[in-house]
Parts: structure tokens; sequence; C-alpha cells
């Protein structure tokens, strides 16, 4: 079973009007010019991936307040829809990932793990019991600032509001995905908060100098906590200098991201966090990974004895303890 633990599939499905029911061949037809998706839910069950970290994520971009906020609740009525129409799985405890490692070799239905990405949609921190009762299983405080962190591109601390965000999350069991935190964000959440975290989508910052990513102290502190990071298939954010209209960046780039992560937080801290069509399509990717049923190519990429555990069993071993 294949992990992948960063996908904007409601995103996707609500605000850029893909059916993601279809093919991947048919939505690519209906696509515009210039992004070319990567993903359906056909597409990831023919490809063997068994699980995928399901974003609720708002473009502040586009909407602030109340209307972030219904936003955000009709991207989990999507998955709650799909899941009445047997499309997915929702993991919502340990019992029902136990329950989806035992079915999917025969059913194949792709089992979702709940995950707020940017935490502005919460109107008070103390919203997020009623997500989680709804199912929701992680959150990420931050993408740029939001009024709970300082975030990518746009640096500060947590927020008085924030602090109360993580003690609410510690309460209720989510997780903490420190992905897009600034850094000093980064450091005081890892103080305040002692449940499971990790880092979704990220990669390393030596190998690409951006607030985006994590420093290699940042890595060794997820390392001390038990976290996993999930490599994100993002040309700008594999080589540094990458344009939209260049070449695609070879596998080989991808493997120094793995290898450089192993380095420093050992094989069993290295996933998948792909973020595929989360802001660009096929033509950001990296050669070789043309569909979802490519990702087994990376196991390719990295030692044998590691293979399994970067393909997915990381990923799992660390939702059995973070369910």
């Amino acid at each position: 079973m294949i992990v992948d633990a960063h996908l904007d599939l409601a995103h996707n499905a609500l605000d850029l009007k893909r059916d993601l029911t279809l093919e991947l061949s048919e939505l690519r037809k209906r696509a515009p010019q210039g992004s070319t998706p990567m993903v359906t839910l056909p597409a990831l069950r023919q490809g063997g991936i068994g699980l995928v970290f399901a974003t609720i994520w708002v473009d502040p971009r586009r909407y602030s307040g109340q209307a972030a906020q219904a936003a955000a609740r009709a991207q989990l009525e999507l998955y709650e829809r799909w899941e009445e129409a047997g499309w997915v799985r929702i993991l919502r405890e340990a019992q029902d990932l136990s329950h989806h490692r035992s079915a999917w070799p025969q059913d194949r239905r792709l089992g979702l793990l709940l995950l707020i990405e940017g935490a502005d949609p919460l109107a008070d921190p103390q919203e997020v019991a009623l997500w989680r009762a709804r199912g929701v299983r992680l959150l990420g405080p931050a993408w740029r600032a939001t009024r709970y962190a300082g975030g990518t591109g746009e640096p500060g601390p947590l927020t008085p509001l924030g602090q109360e965000l993580l003690a609410a999350m510690q309460e209720a069991g989510i997780a903490l995905d420190v992905s897009h935190l600034a850094e000093e964000a980064f450091w005081q959440a890892l103080e305040v908060f002692s449940g499971p975290v990790c880092a979704t989508h990220a990669n390393p910052r030596t190998l690409l100098p951006t607030d985006r990513h994590l420093s290699d102290a940042m890595l060794k502190a997820l390392k001390a906590r038990q976290g996993v990071v999930g490599t994100v298939l993002y040309n700008a954010f594999l080589q540094t200098g990458w344009q939209a209209q260049g070449p695609r960046v070879p596998l080989a780039r991808v493997q120094e991201h793995l290898d450089y992560l192993a380095s420093l937080l050992g094989w069993e801290g290295v996933g998948i966090g792909s973020d595929w069509d989360g802001g660009f399509g096929l033509e950001g990717v990296p050669q070789g990974l043309e569909s979802p049923a490519d990702l087994a190519r990376l196991g390719e990429l990295v030692p044998s004895f590691a293979r399994a555990g970067v393909l997915g069993a990381n990923w799992i071993r660390w939702l059995e303890g973070a369910l």
C-alpha cells in the first residue's frame, strides 16, 4: 500500500471544478491548457495508492472570515459524500486504520486521513473538538501567516490564539503538521505541544534554501519526536531556479532529497507527500512521474531495505501512534 501524505483533493474538486471521479485521461481532456491534472480517485486506486492525507485547504487569497469557514465545511462534506458513495474510507480511529489495511487488498477503496492545512477557517480554537468529531485527525496551523502562527513567506511566532489552538489540539487528540510553519513558530510549537508531530509535505532547506522547507535543526527535532517527513514532488521545491516553462527535473534530484532526509531522520522518517495538483500539474512534476501509478518508482531510488517504509509503511507506523 502506497501512502501519499498530502493531496488537496477537495480544493481541486470544488475550487477548480474538477470531477475527481473521472478517469485521469478523461479529466486531462477536459482541463484547460497550462496545468495537466495528476490525480483522480480512479487513478489513485489503479496506481496502488491505498491511503492519502486529504486536505481541507481554503485559499486565503480567495476566502476569509465566514466565507472561509463555509468553504472548509463544504470540503469536509465532499469527503463525507465520497465516503457515502463508496469511493473512499475515512480513517477516524486506530481500528479504522486496522480495518482498512485488512480490507484494502480486496476492495482497493482509497483511505483518507483528513488534514486541515492552515487554521484560519477555525473561528475559534475550541472548534477543534467539533472538527475532530467530524473526522479531522491532523492540523497544520499555518500556510502563509494565519491568526494562529507565522507561515511560509510571512515569518512570525505563535500568536496567543495559536497557543490556545495547540492546547485544544492536545486535548482533542489532533496531531500537528508543521509544514508551512515559520521557524520561530515551529520551535515554539514543539515546546508547547507534546502530541504526535509530522511534516506532511516538506523538503530539506539545505538543498533548496527557502523558509518553505525544513532546516537541519528542524529535521533533527522531528526525528527526536519520531516524526515522518513527506517529500514534495514539485520541481520548484526540488531544484533551485527551476522555471515553470523549463525542462522537468530528473528523478535523480528526488533521490538527492530522499537521501538527505534519510541522513538526518533515518529511513524510518522518510515518506511521500507529493502535493500533486496543489497549484501545479504534470508540467511541474519530475520526469518519469506521469500519474499516481509512478509513485512506486520512488522505491527504486532508495535502498531495498527502505522501500516499503518510504512508499507507505513509515506513514502507517506513524498513524498507528497518532490515532
